[in-house]
């Protein structure tokens, strides 16, 4: 994926409402804008817009049947994009685990040096 799709793609899927349109069309299969409105608490004209956003990352597409316009969930698109959270996710571990090796690290560091001198009958000079 380009810089700009992965752009395009953590936008679509950072809004909350994006991700319950996401949802229905995910559960209920090729869905107009009409039928979704009348699922979520927001406009058609604001379903709309989600859904332009939500083509022009990739995640659902658009085909026409009769005069109803209808949009479908795109799997593939939507695999790459649960691969890349589960690569993120990944990385952030083991970005914490360093983190928390590093601090371990610190912390018996200083704590070794906080600790009385059993030479010099347990007192700290």
């Amino acid at each position: 994926m380009t810089a700009q799709a992965d752009d395009e793609l953590w936008s679509a899927i950072a809004d909350p409402s994006r991700r319950r349109v996401l949802d229905l069309l995910v559960s209920n299969g090729d869905l107009s804008a009409s039928w979704l409105a009348g699922r979520v608490p927001f406009s058609r004209q604001a379903v709309s817009k989600h859904l332009v956003v939500l083509e022009r990352a990739g995640l659902v597409s658009r085909r026409k049947q009769g005069r109803e316009v209808l949009y479908r969930v795109e799997a593939d698109r939507l695999g790459q994009a649960a691969r890349a959270m589960t690569d993120l996710a990944a990385q952030w571990d083991r970005r914490l685990a360093a983190i928390k090796r590093l601090a371990e690290a610190a912390h018996a560091e200083a704590k070794k040096k906080r600790s009385p001198n059993p030479t010099r009958g347990g007192r700290q000079s």
